[in-house]
């Protein structure tokens, strides 16, 4: 029975741990999902850093217990796994996204990012925030288009008024 208590502090230290480092986590119910499919998307979830857990409910409450994910001890009902991002906030909503609209019986509960509960309606907008990368992509592309516009705009004038010239 002590290492029964032992194992089970481990595991709540271990989860405490992820818990501290993670940008965002999402719960979800994963009951009728086959082993194979499962082993699948934890083979994905390390490609993407994210770490995946299969936990009993009482022991995942004790373990996000006074840490960003606590808004997420609602939602711990039934069977539970949970995803933690670690590199990009986005990225374990996204994977989890994807993975229900591949297989209708993987349920998500909900998720934690920055210490607000956001609902499983509400995930994809977490699931298809860029990432650090993607954003300054994106943002680089404005700049370029700004300044190529800018340039145009400034060619259209002069050409307008050498126009007026002649």
């Amino acid at each position: 029975m002590l290492t029964n208590i032992q194992k089970k502090k481990k595991i709540i230290k271990q989860i405490k741990k992820i818990s501290k480092n993670a940008l965002s986590a999402v719960v979800a119910n994963s009951k009728k999902i086959d082993s194979n499919k499962i082993n699948t998307l934890r083979k994905n979830a390390r490609k993407n850093k994210v770490k995946i857990k299969v936990i009993k409910n009482t022991l995942l409450k004790k373990a996000i217990d006074k840490t960003q994910f606590e808004c997420l001890k609602k939602t711990l009902k039934k069977f539970t796994l949970i995803a933690y991002s670690i590199e990009n906030p986005g990225s374990a909503a996204k994977l989890l996204y994807l993975f229900s609209k591949e297989n209708k019986n993987f349920k998500i509960k909900g998720a934690a990012y920055e210490g607000k509960f956001i609902k499983s309606k509400k995930i994809k907008k977490l699931a298809f925030l860029p990432t650090h990368k993607e954003a300054i992509q994106r943002f680089m592309f404005m700049i370029k288009e700004l300044s190529i516009g800018k340039l145009i705009r400034t060619l259209i004038a002069i050409k307008h008024k050498k126009q007026k010239k002649i």
